[in-house]
């Protein structure tokens, strides 16, 4: 049995379970083949640092499955959110018997439809042979919990995906240096979210990196302005044990980032947004 410390929670959307606010990103070390050890000793240091979400995606290489040879403990402690690139009813039926098999369980609380780029897509969204639709027709026979969509690549199209289709949950970009855009993804995209009462996930909080290597910005900065943001949970990816148990003691012991602080850090890094949200489609 794991020993969870005192993380803060938040409800999954209006009326979703509780999660906590700090969830273990798909990515770092997960995003790796053949490097078991390292990647299921950031899997168990999450799990005793008292994080119940963990994400993961069919398109990150050995992630899936490095979660389904972990000890995740009992699965009612755990909220297990995964995503589907494929576009086709029948390609991403496929790919979610895939990732319940390599994750080693028998339904998904939350199957997301990854990284919308183009209009097409959401336009695509409407077609009843499409990855959409297998998602519905997965909610409705009890393979996963909730469905969401996610993007990192244009605001506005995430935003018409969220207004054209029913989702539960939106994944987006939270940093200061998207903050200090016009069109931030926060500003842009969280208000039709709750608009339909989704739940809403951060990620990019750190910029892979970025942030520390082109600014003076600290890791205790960019974590606490995402966590003020109007987020249920955040999704950081680690390489090192270590670095989970340092993004878990920011969440459980850091202040709470005033609005006025949050517009600082955004001026600080102001000059250079465009090259810190390098996920974003170029101008």
């Amino acid at each position: 049995m794991f020993h969870k410390m005192a993380l803060p929670t938040r409800t999954f959307g209006n009326d979703g379970p509780a999660i906590t606010a700090l969830g273990l990103g798909g990515e770092g070390i997960l995003r790796t083949f053949g490097r078991e050890a390292e990647a299921h000793a950031v899997i168990e240091a999450a799990r005793e640092a008292g994080i119940t979400y963990l994400e993961s995606a069919r398109a990150y290489n050995g992630s899936e499955g490095y979660y389904g040879g972990a000890r995740l403990g009992p699965r009612a402690d755990v909220f297990v959110a995964t995503k589907v690139h494929e576009r086709s009813f029948s390609g991403a039926r496929s790919m979610l018997e895939t990732s319940l098999r390599t994750l080693r369980i028998d339904y998904l609380d939350l199957w997301q439809f990854h990284d919308i780029r183009e209009r097409s897509e959401v336009t695509e969204l409407d077609d009843p042979a499409g990855a959409y639709a297998a998602m519905v027709d997965a909610k409705a026979r009890g393979l996963v919990r909730f469905i969401g969509v996610t993007g990192h690549h244009d605001p506005a199209v995430l935003r018409a995906a969220v207004e054209r289709a029913h989702f539960d949950a939106v994944l987006l970009p939270i940093n200061p240096a998207d903050g200090a855009l016009e069109d931030g993804f926060e500003r842009s995209v969280i208000p039709a979210a709750r608009a339909r009462a989704m739940a809403v996930i951060g990620m990019k909080v750190y910029a892979h990196g970025l942030f520390f290597q082109a600014t003076d910005l600290t890791p205790n900065e960019a974590l606490r302005y995402a966590l003020a943001a109007d987020v249920d949970t955040l999704v950081i990816g680690a390489d090192t044990a270590q670095q989970v148990r340092e993004n878990a003691d920011i969440a459980r012991n850091g202040a709470a980032m005033t609005p006025a602080e949050r517009r600082a850090l955004e001026s600080r890094v102001a000059g250079r947004a465009a090259q810190l949200t390098y996920y974003r489609r170029p101008t």
